[in-house]
C-alpha cells in the first residue's frame, strides 16, 4: 500500500503534465495564422528612423499613418486590408530590392489580388465598428499593438469582453450590452 500512493501520484502528475503540454501545443497552433502572401514590414512603413532590409541595405522608415493603406478604417465598420492597387501607388515606381518586393511586383504584374490571412477578429455576435473608434480618436495601437516596431503582425490583445469593457470604462464610453452585442 505504501508504494501504491506514490505511484498513483506520479501517474496523476504525468497525466496532468501531458494535458498541459497538449493544451500549450494546441494554443500555439491555434494562435498562429497561415503565413501572409507577403511578409509585410509594418515597422518600415509605419515606423520612424532607419531599418535594415533583408538584403542588408539600410533605409529610412516611412512614418505612414494606418489610414494611408487601410483606407476605409474611418468610414467603414471594417478596417479592411489593403488592395494590391494601394501598394501599386508607391511600389510601381520603386526598384525591386528584396524577395518580398519581388513577390509584390509579381502580384502587381499579374493584377492579382493578395489573399491576406485574418489576424484580428471578434466573435460573430459582437458588433465592432472601426469607424466609431477612429472618430473618437482611439489609436489603432490600443487594440492592434504598436505597428511602428512590428515586422510580423500577431494578435497582441485578447479582444475579449473584459479588454473592451475596461477600455470603455477608462474612456467613459457606453457600456450597455447592445452597444457591442447584436
Amino acid at each position: 500500500m505504501r508504494i501504491v500512493v506514490p505511484i498513483l501520484l506520479i501517474a496523476l502528475f504525468g497525466v496532468f503534465s501531458l494535458a498541459v503540454m497538449g493544451m500549450e501545443a494546441f494554443w500555439e497552433t491555434w494562435r498562429k495564422p497561415d503565413p501572409q502572401p507577403i511578409a509585410f514590414p509594418h515597422d518600415l512603413h509605419a515606423g520612424k528612423g532607419f531599418t535594415k532590409l533583408s538584403n542588408g541595405e539600410v533605409v529610412a522608415k516611412l512614418g505612414m499613418e494606418c489610414i494611408q493603406c487601410h483606407v476605409y478604417v474611418n468610414v467603414s465598420k471594417q478596417a479592411t486590408v489593403p488592395a494590391v492597387s494601394i501598394c501599386k501607388d508607391c511600389h510601381q515606381k520603386l526598384p525591386v530590392r528584396t524577395e518580398e518586393q519581388q513577390k509584390l511586383k509579381d502580384y502587381l504584374d499579374r493584377n492579382e489580388a493578395m489573399i491576406w490571412q485574418k489576424i484580428h477578429s471578434v466573435p460573430p455576435h459582437v458588433f465592432f465598428s472601426h469607424k466609431r473608434h477612429i472618430k473618437k480618436g482611439i489609436d489603432c495601437a490600443v487594440c492592434h499593438g504598436d505597428m511602428t516596431v512590428v515586422k510580423t503582425v500577431t494578435q497582441v490583445r485578447t479582444l475579449q469582453m473584459g479588454f473592451c469593457v475596461s477600455c470603455h470604462v477608462k474612456n467613459e464610453a457606453p457600456r450597455d450590452c447592445w452597444t457591442c452585442h447584436k
